[in-house]
């Protein structure tokens, strides 16, 4: 998971509206672009996960918004907690190296690729179990139906 690159190209949301020819978009478009719900949007804005501008009682969201809610989206795909993610990218600081940040996503993401893998493995068996018993449920169907179908001619 990079955490870096988006931060570093979305700067600090403080001076976000000086910026002339900010791209500023309403919740609607952000919920449509990436696929989710106003009440989601909402929902990572209480949690302290976004920081859209107010115009009145209208959200704006800000380049820096948008990698933000990448990065949640991508973690959340990954099976992160959005308490995870959060802290991931809070350590985030667009003048200093990052290591700290680096350093827990990549502990993070080992931790959560061991979970994964122990996940993979378990839908596997389940997987090889379920092919087994229909296979022998096939084979009971065939052994069954074949009497009849001979005395019936």
């Amino acid at each position: 998971m990079k955490l870096v690159s988006p931060g570093e190209a979305a700067a600090n949301t403080n001076d976000m509206s000086d910026k002339a020819g900010e791209d500023l978009v309403r919740i609607g478009e952000m919920a449509k672009k990436y696929g989710v719900t106003l009440r989601t949007l909402r929902f990572y804005e209480d949690k302290g996960l976004l920081n859209p501008q107010r115009d009145g009682s209208t959200r704006l969201y800000t380049r820096r918004d948008k990698a933000r809610l990448k990065l949640i989206l991508l973690g959340r795909k990954v099976g992160f907690s959005l308490r995870d993610v959060k802290q991931m990218m809070d350590l985030y600081d667009p003048s200093g190296s990052n290591t700290k940040q680096l350093r827990l996503t990549l502990d993070k993401s080992e931790k959560q690729l061991a979970r994964l893998q122990k996940q993979r493995a378990l839908i596997d068996d389940a997987i090889s179990e379920l092919s087994n018993s229909m296979a022998a449920v096939r084979q009971m169907l065939s052994e069954r139906s074949a009497p009849q179908a001979s005395v019936a001619g």
